[in-house]
């Protein structure tokens, strides 16, 4: 009986914390319309999802393309592609940049954060390397309402514009895995660990092209 009311109890406060990060930053998940009234926005941050090889996966790729979408209609004039490239041979951010340059975004504008290995990293470091204060985040909606929690938590003003350009296989387990993140992002919010990376400042209002590791782009 003891070990059942534990059990109760954790799925208790794991629905109520749940519910708690949602209902913090639901006024802050905007739709485009409605971001064009925010003002002085020091970036779009695009959170990695995913290469094979040389291609975004799918949900990557419409991550990347609602954040080109929002800096052609002017929303900010820099966009900051977090990622893992961790290796030389998994590269997401080269792929996010090169996409996004392939659509006629300017590569000065594109910054590269190529130790974003997860959504607390990326959003800590586009503070304290990018030294961002106001950001607009671009992920999928079950995604955004942490991304936003941990960039309000780390001292940022953040709003976040959900990318579902499309439905994604597995969805159902990403919700499940979730769930369990949101939880766990709070305590780590709480104790705000440095990232695995640090490094130089790399100022926002400067020339993206400082962020490349290679010569063709």
């Amino acid at each position: 009986m003891i070990i059942l009311f534990i059990i109760i109890v954790l799925i208790i406060l794991i629905i109520l914390m749940n519910f708690f990060i949602i209902l913090k930053t639901k006024n802050r998940i905007l739709e485009e319309k409605q971001i064009e009234k925010i003002e002085n926005i020091d970036c779009i941050l695009v959170l990695g999802a995913g290469v094979r090889g040389e291609k975004p996966t799918n949900m990557l790729e419409d991550r990347i393309k609602q954040g080109i979408q929002l800096y052609k209609d002017n929303i900010s004039t820099k966009i900051i592609m977090s990622g893992d490239h961790k290796t030389k041979e998994y590269d997401e951010v080269n792929v996010m940049k090169k996409y996004a340059i392939d659509r006629e975004v300017s590569s000065d504008d594109i910054f590269m954060d190529h130790a974003g290995f997860s959504t607390y990293e990326s959003i800590y470091r586009a503070k304290e390397i990018f030294r961002v204060k106001k950001i607009i985040i671009v992920t999928q909606k079950y995604h955004i309402y942490r991304a936003v929690y941990i960039a309000q938590a780390l001292g940022i003003e953040a709003y976040g514009v959900p990318s579902d350009l499309r439905k994604y296989t597995g969805q159902l387990i990403r919700d499940i895995r979730e769930v369990l993140a949101r939880n766990k992002e709070v305590f780590k919010c709480v104790i705000k660990p440095k990232p695995t990376y640090l490094g130089e400042k790399i100022p926002i209002n400067g020339d993206g092209n400082i962020t490349n590791d290679k010569d063709n782009i």
